[in-house]
């Protein structure tokens, strides 16, 4: 990334749930690393100043900035309420025996995703097949996505700790 220029993000969207922390979220990192690798092997130089973070479901429905951004959403709609306002809004990609679910628009006017199955491990699935089936036309979108100045922390979390 140049000097001074902004970071592109790409969100990974869990839920809240105490179900969702405990088994989404360490999918989660393992999408993320493997979305940085492919970013990192991507000949793209577009893609070169993404950053990929994971973040909360509440944190992205309640935060307008992140919801212009480049953002796949990870677990069901019973444990991620991202997933839960996309159910009906984002078209399903591929749907396999009605056991995990990959929606995306086939035209990716928006860079969104939401991959998630019935249970953790259908949801491990369904991320394999992103990876392997659709991540590289996702990454194809994101590398359109102009950047957007953000600063991720909370507002509360620059201000002194002294007090």
């Amino acid at each position: 990334m140049a000097e001074g220029a902004s970071p592109r993000f790409l969100l990974i969207v869990t839920g809240s749930t105490l179900r969702a922390e405990e088994m989404d979220r360490p999918l989660a990192y393992y999408l993320k690393q493997r979305v940085e690798e492919a970013l990192a092997e991507s000949p793209d130089e577009d893609l070169a100043d993404f950053e990929v973070h994971v973040v909360a479901d509440f944190r992205w429905l309640h935060d307008d900035a992140l919801q212009s951004m480049a953002t796949i959403s990870l677990g069901g709609p019973g444990v991620n309420e991202l997933a839960r306002r996309w159910l009906e809004e984002v078209p399903v990609a591929l749907a396999v025996n009605e056991r995990y679910f990959i929606q995306l628009d086939p035209e990716l006017a928006e860079a969104h995703a939401s991959v998630w199955g019935m249970d953790n491990a259908t949801t491990q699935i369904a991320v394999s097949v992103f990876l392997d089936r659709f991540l590289p036309r996702f990454l194809e979108r994101c590398a359109t996505i102009p950047p957007t100045p953000l600063d991720l922390d909370d507002d509360e979390d620059s201000e002194s700790e002294d007090d």
